[in-house]
């Protein structure tokens, strides 16, 4: 039998897939999940039960998470990255890790197709196919959703009459968990003006009052919470434990889809976005003006191109490069003070402070020049703009 490796989220469209592939088709369907965070060990359980429940040869769930971070996750950190300078790329990231490993599992057991569940009209599928067509040009990719043009109940009334008893009643809204947050969608975000209501968010408000955090920083990771150590994948997941009992990170984002339609869409990321803020306040203290200047619109691109499903060009290993040398000096503490639905920077301790200096203080007195060192500094610093209007100045 023909080898098809599927993309197997346990959802109604790769649920399909699966008993479609298998019965219709004739494949031996290998299943596998990619974890880059998110999953419970009772859902992997039950996401392996039900795929062999629809006649898969084998399931596997690849954890990715360390993975994910040092791979992606890290860079959007290093760039400070918000998508239109909202939306930390919190799912889209994910898929480009997600693909890489599907790819990487079809080749390990010679697999001649692989197959996922995408509609054609969404981003998810341009991700996933370049990726593939990229590093697998020999498979063949399979995606029977977006080819058969299947509607949801299309898809339930296959699978019912072959017998899947699972149950398909749609949440009223849609919850998708990773390491670096999670989005939710639902009929608002169909629409241009409606919110999200409080019990879209999958974490309410547990906490009242304010709680003040330390992150420590070394060459740009967040390395320790309050002075604990850990991995910083594992930092992440206990700072977003920590800040979403205050229903900290919630937010829309609005975007243009790779596409070509705009597309709304809600999203849950108290880390990420503490994180990321946390992390561009200790890089104001730290980094030189133009060092900073030219990390925003390289990470404007970074994140761009990874949004639009680019991440193998190689521009990205030279932007990742730049990223991660300007990050030698971003050492230190920032701290932060929880409080609900939003967080405060209080300031940094670092030992690469700039403004840790005898030279002078801002609007303050100086030693390091006189009165007249400033004057002629003034002077030539204003020597353009008095040459254009000579030139150029109204009769």
């Amino acid at each position: 039998m023909k080898k098809v490796v599927l993309a197997y989220s346990g959802g109604l469209d790769t649920s399909y897939c699966a008993k479609y592939l298998s019965d219709e088709k004739g494949f031996e369907v290998h299943a596998v999940s990619i974890n880059t965070g998110g999953f419970t060990d009772e859902q992997i359980k039950k996401i392996e039960k039900n795929a062999y429940a629809l006649g898969v040869k084998s399931y596997k769930n690849i954890k990715a998470i360390s993975m994910f971070y040092h791979k992606v996750v890290k860079y959007l950190i290093f760039g400070n990255v918000l998508k239109n300078n909202t939306y930390p790329l919190s799912v889209s990231a994910e898929r480009i890790i997600q693909a890489i490993e599907i790819v990487g599992y079809a080749k390990k057991i010679g697999a001649e197709y692989i197959a996922h569940g995408s509609t054609g009209a969404g981003n998810d599928q341009v991700r996933f196919d370049m990726i593939f067509q990229i590093l697998a040009p020999e498979i063949n990719i399979i995606t029977p959703i977006r080819d058969l043009k299947l509607s949801r109940q299309s898809e339930i009334d296959y699978l019912t009459n072959k017998g899947i008893n699972i149950s398909w009643n749609k949440a009223q809204y849609s919850i998708n968990k990773g390491l670096w947050g999670t989005s939710v969608g639902g009929k608002e975000t169909l629409t241009s003006n409606l919110p999200l209501p409080e019990e879209a968010y999958p974490s309410q408000l547990e906490k009242q009052g304010s709680e003040k955090v330390k992150l420590s920083f070394e060459k740009g990771e967040l390395m320790a919470i309050d002075y604990v150590k850990r991995h910083p994948e594992k930092n992440i997941e206990i700072l977003n434990d920590m800040a979403s009992k205050y229903a900290i990170g919630r937010d829309i984002h609005v975007g243009d889809t790779i596409i070509g339609i705009k597309g709304r869409v809600g999203f849950e990321a108290a880390a990420p976005l503490i994180i990321i803020k946390a992390h561009h306040l200790l890089e104001k203290h730290v980094l030189t003006k133009w060092q900073q200047y030219h990390k925003e619109y390289l990470a404007n691109w970074y994140g761009t191109m990874l949004h639009e499903g680019n991440y193998l060009d190689e521009v990205m290993r030279n932007i990742e490069a730049f990223l991660t040398d300007s990050q030698n000096n971003v050492n230190g503490d920032v701290m932060v003070t929880l409080h609900p639905y939003r967080f405060t920077l209080d300031g940094v301790m670092s030992p690469n402070d700039l403004m840790n200096t005898s030279v002078a203080a801002y609007g303050e007195m100086n030693t390091g020049w006189t009165a007249d060192d400033a004057k002629g500094f003034i002077k030539i610093l204003s020597n353009q703009n008095k040459i254009y209007n000579q030139v150029n100045k109204s009769s």
